[in-house]
């Protein structure tokens, strides 16, 4: 422990020269350290090892700590001796501290539990890549992304309903942890300043920042989201961050030249106001499209920026706990996937052939939805029943036809009528922990 905080009061400057980072990345920096040594051998889904979980609990008190000791002053009421009632100032853990710290922790609970729920299962198990035992048609497929994991292996009549159905609440339950630690990892990142350093490197308006082509498409007069992304060229992670770095650049730019009071050439104004607000309204749902299809990409130009610059201690905490609950959501949901996708190889062996040559899509957990049907286990509840939150009006309605349906990208056809953008962009959706390159620093990964 002393170890951990005299780094972080020297802001990783184990020189003592005064050249660290600032508190709040150093802070960042920990929390990002300390999840990629405890969850980055989380291969499988079994429940951690004592020692490990032990070391997890013990560690991330030690970093929540600080958060105690970030307050606010309130005004409240005190009686004097004589009856007589007086205002006081008192200090109070900081509002949006005390919110989200206690939702953040319910979470990383039930994410344990989770791995914890599959002690004593028997119904499937793991081989390495090289045993006899492990599926080359099935292996083959996971080469490209996925190539350093174990392969799941069910029995050859597939898996029970029980374990299925098992699996399919664990896949819900789970789902809704990520939705929840994104909401708020999201929120944290919208709230904390943009540097001026990001605003210094922008071009001059939107046309720059998006490109003639990309710029006649959102300012046309009838603009259709998923249209836009069809002509888009999304066939690699590296193109689908660099439209997101290009869309998030273009509504930093009309955002600044609509609040901006005083007139300077370089932000000078030649569209109007109102269609200016417009452009912005549907950059930003360009932005919400990507970061629902993709949410396993890595962190955009402004977020790095915004996390390298930031000055908030508590924002800093809330930053990095999120996204580490996150990433840890995002690897059990793939781990679970892993295993439905064997299930359905088994019973399906006609389908292998064709599943290796082209991955099966996942789909983004972002856009599932709980089973509050017959799927769900006796007495099951949802995270927002568990943590007393309304549900989200703003996520899409889907209903499943089969409760124990691996999921949709394994059982349903493609209906090219529907389907505008193919869900399949990238390969390789892995979470921060996945690749440490993207655990990394944001200072180290410049």
């Amino acid at each position: 422990m002393k170890e951990k905080f005299a780094k972080l009061l020297l802001g990783e400057d184990m020189s003592g020269g005064g050249k660290g980072v600032s508190s709040a990345l150093a802070l960042s920096n920990a929390f990002t350290n300390l999840a990629a040594s405890i969850f980055g051998e989380q291969r499988r889904l079994e429940p951690m090892p004592p020692e490990r979980k032990s070391r997890w609990r013990k560690e991330i008190d030690w970093l929540l700590s600080v958060i105690d000791y970030i307050v606010e002053m309130v005004p409240s009421q005190q009686k004097a001796k004589d009856g007589s009632q007086m205002e006081i100032m008192t200090t109070r853990q900081r509002t949006d501290l005390h919110m989200n710290i206690p939702a953040l922790r319910k979470l990383d609970t039930m994410l344990i539990d989770c791995l914890d729920n599959f002690k004593d299962q028997d119904e499937f198990y793991y081989v390495s890549k090289d045993s006899e035992d492990s599926d080359k048609d099935n292996s083959n497929s996971r080469n490209n992304d996925k190539w350093w994991l174990p392969t799941p292996k069910v029995p050859p009549e597939g898996l029970s309903d029980t374990a299925r159905k098992f699996l399919q609440y664990q896949k819900d339950s789970v789902n809704q942890v990520l939705k929840a630690a994104m909401a708020i990892n999201a929120q944290v990142l919208t709230e904390m300043e943009i540097p001026e350093s990001y605003i210094e490197s922008l071009p001059k308006n939107g046309r720059a920042s998006l490109g003639d082509s990309m710029y006649r498409s959102i300012t046309v007069e009838f603009f259709d989201p998923d249209q836009f992304l069809s002509m888009m060229d999304l066939s690699s992670e590296h193109k689908i961050l660099d439209l997101k770095n290009k869309t998030e650049a273009s509504i930093v730019i009309w955002r600044r030249k609509m609040n901006q009071k005083d007139s300077k050439s370089a932000w000078g104004s030649a569209v109007s106001l109102e269609k200016r607000e417009l452009f912005e309204e549907r950059a930003e749902t360009i932005l919400l499209f990507l970061k629902h299809r993709f949410p396993g990409i890595p962190q955009s130009a402004l977020d790095i920026s915004k996390i390298q610059f930031n000055r908030d201690v508590g924002q800093a905490v809330l930053e990095s706990y999120s996204r580490i609950l996150e990433s840890l959501a995002f690897t059990v949901l793939s781990r679970i996937d892993d295993v439905l996708q064997a299930d359905y190889q088994t019973q399906n062996p006609a389908g292998r052939k064709s599943s290796a040559r082209s991955s099966v899509s996942k789909s983004s957990p972002r856009e599932e939805t709980t089973d509050k049907g017959s799927g769900e286990t006796p007495g099951s509840m949802t995270l927002l029943d568990f943590m007393g939150w309304d549900a989200d009006q703003g996520d899409a309605e889907l209903t499943k036809k089969d409760s124990f349906a691996v999921s949709d990208d394994f059982c349903k056809e493609p209906d090219a009528k529907q389907q505008k953008l193919p869900n399949l962009v990238t390969h390789k959706k892995m979470s921060y922990l996945e690749n440490l390159g993207v655990m990394r620093s944001p200072t180290s990964r410049h």
